[in-house]
């Protein structure tokens, strides 16, 4: 069996957005545009939120988190009112965001699509009565400035970093 430098090899794309690599051992590995990787720290971030919402010490006046609702006493870092279902959320939205990072199309809906669902929560917050029984979310206002922050940055990754779709030099080699 020939031997060939790996250097020397190309290789094609194995998916949309990522390219296999080989490596010494024949595996191959991915490459990942750096609108995946975003994708990938945002969902691993909510992932990290989602979880910190359950932790005491994190997690202020844990005792007194509800399922759902603007009752909910708890306030991830002292500042972000949350419940039950809000940490969820996020723990949902975290694992949307490291899937979607498989692909560069999943990214950047992602990462405009999730921004934009930001942005209407954070209108959303700012017309609803916080101490209402609207506000089933269990927002207040340090969410509502969080998910505008949020809404504009995740957009703007998308938007940014998915202008264009980039190619690895080898894909047009191959």
């Amino acid at each position: 069996m020939a031997r060939t430098d790996i250097h020397d090899q190309t290789s094609a794309p194995t998916r949309a957005g990522t390219t296999g690599r080989p490596t010494v051992a024949g595996t191959t590995t991915t490459h990942r545009t750096p609108l995946q990787v975003a994708s990938a720290v945002v969902g691993a971030t909510f992932l990290l939120v989602g979880i910190a919402g359950f932790i005491p010490g994190i997690t202020q006046d844990l005792d007194q988190m509800e399922w759902i609702g603007h009752e909910s006493g708890a306030e991830l870092l002292g500042l972000f009112q949350v419940n039950v279902t809000h940490n969820i959320v996020h723990l949902l939205f975290g694992l949307l965001g490291l899937w979607a990072a498989t692909r560069w199309t999943l990214a950047r809906t992602f990462l405009i699509g999730g921004g934009l669902v930001y942005l209407a929560l954070w209108l959303y917050g700012l017309v609803v009565e916080l101490d209402s029984a609207a506000n089933s979310v269990s927002l207040n206002e340090a969410d509502n400035w969080l998910h505008l922050g949020l809404g504009l940055g995740m957009v703007a990754l998308g938007a940014l970093l998915g202008n264009r779709r980039e190619v690895d030099v080898r894909e047009r080699t191959a």
